[in-house]
């Protein structure tokens, strides 16, 4: 099943809508101009339900298909905040707020199932009905988890969810997915460290917190290649290291590491929590030093359930064939906070062809307008596959 003439019909339009969010970009949950776009748009297109302020900014429409005797409600999720970068583009609809920019592709996710809907609503071809949820806050606030606590699932019976997020370096018009693990679970630590101030001529009276940060970062190494499983994946990141002060002659009395644990497993998780307390308190006490760790768990890994997965991939495969379908992908240790969804109700979440382009969080990203009718064309296919009309 090639993409629908209909869609393709409304490239243009749809890659319009796009382009003016892109222009617009807002972050976390401060989506307001966003968030009205997208009612504006469903309440045009003629939704049977709308509800905004669902985990604070996010938006949620159902569509009714021509009958509803299935009972069955699928949801899909579109994400719709901007990065705090500073575009680099030149594009003549750039960003035009400063130090914003639409840097992963939300514009893109969020003008896609925009289109879906609007084609869902026109056609109806489907026995049941669909929840397309607008959802706030995906880069870093959690609000995925705060849409799911605010009860939507419950609210409006949604009984599978479905995500999709678009992949530079896989071609426009390609797919790919996976059963189980498909991207990691995020904890942030800090570490810090105490020594003892002097001055650097005379470093055998005090406690170099440099040199110890910089032994705590190298034992840190050892984690994923001396204790974790070779067939498990974990990354252990230490991203920034500062100390006190700014001269050339002071030892610095302090010292602070932050970084990023990722993971697929919470075992692997909880190794790599266990192992950095232990490396940070005994580095620190061999130099006479006091280190302490705040470890913070944030996002969990986002697991594509069986059927549901198995499902997409078939979906997929009838659009644009199965050689053009990878569905059973390499996991990614980014993470995704459709997570909460997934733990909530069977799902599973799919990546779509972005072609040659910056990577994603890049300041010279841009979501290529020439994945709109695939995004659109699977969304629309999923719902007519999953609840086929009676």
């Amino acid at each position: 099943m090639p993409v629908r003439n209909r869609l393709a019909d409304l490239h243009d339009e749809i890659a319009g809508w796009r382009r003016d969010i892109h222009a617009h970009p807002e972050l976390q949950f401060d989506v307001q101009r966003t968030a009205a776009f997208v009612a504006d748009k469903l309440r045009e297109f003629g939704v049977d339900e709308l509800v905004e302020g669902i985990g604070r900014t996010g938006v949620v429409a159902v569509i009714n298909g021509k009958s509803q005797t299935s009972g069955k409600v699928v949801g899909l999720r579109a994400d719709m905040d901007a990065l705090p970068i500073v575009e680099a583009t030149g594009l003549p609809y750039a960003s035009t707020v400063s130090g914003k920019m639409h840097a992963c592709g939300h514009d893109g996710h969020t003008a896609m199932l925009l289109g879906a809907a609007k084609y869902l609503c026109e056609s109806r071809n489907f026995n049941g009905s669909v929840a397309v949820i607008f959802q706030p806050a995906e880069e870093g606030g959690g609000g995925g988890k705060v849409m799911v606590d605010d009860g939507m699932m419950e609210r409006f019976n949604i009984q599978e969810v479905y995500g999709m997020h678009n992949m530079p370096g896989l071609p426009v018009g390609q797919f790919a997915t996976r059963v189980g693990p498909l991207m990691a679970s995020t904890a942030e630590f800090v570490i810090d460290i105490e020594g003892k101030g002097g001055h650097a001529a005379m470093p055998h009276i005090a406690i170099d917190t440099t040199v110890v940060a910089s032994h705590v970062v190298i034992a840190l190494q050892s984690i994923v290649s001396r204790n974790r499983h070779p067939g498990e994946s974990l990354v252990v990141s230490v991203t920034t290291l500062k100390t006190e002060g700014d001269t050339f002659n002071v030892l610095p009395q302090r010292a602070k590491l932050k970084g990023t644990v990722r993971a697929l497993t919470t075992e692997m998780q909880d190794l790599a929590e266990t192992r950095i307390g232990a490396l940070v308190k005994h580095t620190c006490e061999a130099f006479g030093a006091t280190g302490t760790l705040s470890f913070t768990r944030g996002y969990p890994v986002t697991v594509c359930t069986q059927e549901e997965t198995h499902f997409s991939v078939g979906v997929a495969e009838r659009l644009v064939g199965d050689d053009k379908v990878e569905g059973d992908t390499r996991p990614l240790m980014g993470a995704e906070d459709f997570s909460y969804m997934l733990e909530a109700r069977p799902g599973s979440f799919i990546f779509i062809g972005n072609g040659d382009t910056a990577s994603v969080h890049h300041p010279e990203y841009d979501f290529n307008d020439d994945a709109i009718p695939y995004g659109c064309s699977y969304w629309a296919d999923l719902v007519e596959a999953a609840m086929p009309a009676a």
